[in-house]
């Protein structure tokens, strides 16, 4: 039977938001790694929030897994002033892939969420 276990993203400090700093790839913050090897059965769960800050809609990319665009490209415009918008409803990712995210507008972007690690 498979085990689960609700942890913070990697990426985040104490559970809190992550501010999503950079405006392109180069710039990009790391909101998760998720657990290493290839194991059957074993991958980390991905949930994750968004929260827009800016009087503007803003463009939000989360790299899943590799920065070459647009092979794990997730793109999406969130609302001016939203509150928490489901952006990853719980995608699964293993092998030490990393998730990273940039915005069109730097410091606007707030990324909550959560992971639940699964263990065969």
């Amino acid at each position: 039977m498979a085990t689960f276990t609700k942890k913070k993203l990697s990426g985040s400090t104490d559970g809190k938001a992550i501010k999503v700093t950079g405006t392109d790839t180069a710039g990009a913050v790391t909101v998760h790694t998720a657990v290493a090897g290839t194991t059957v059965g074993t991958f980390d769960e991905i949930w994750l929030y968004a929260n827009n800050t800016s009087a503007s809609a803003v463009k939000l990319t989360l790299e899943w897994g590799t920065d070459t665009a647009a092979d794990g490209n997730i793109e999406l415009t969130i609302a001016a002033e939203s509150g928490l918008v489901l952006v990853v409803p719980g995608l699964i990712l293993q092998n030490s892939m990393v998730v990273e995210a940039f915005a069109a507008t730097a410091d606007v972007i707030l990324l909550t969420g959560f992971v639940n690690a699964i263990t065969a």
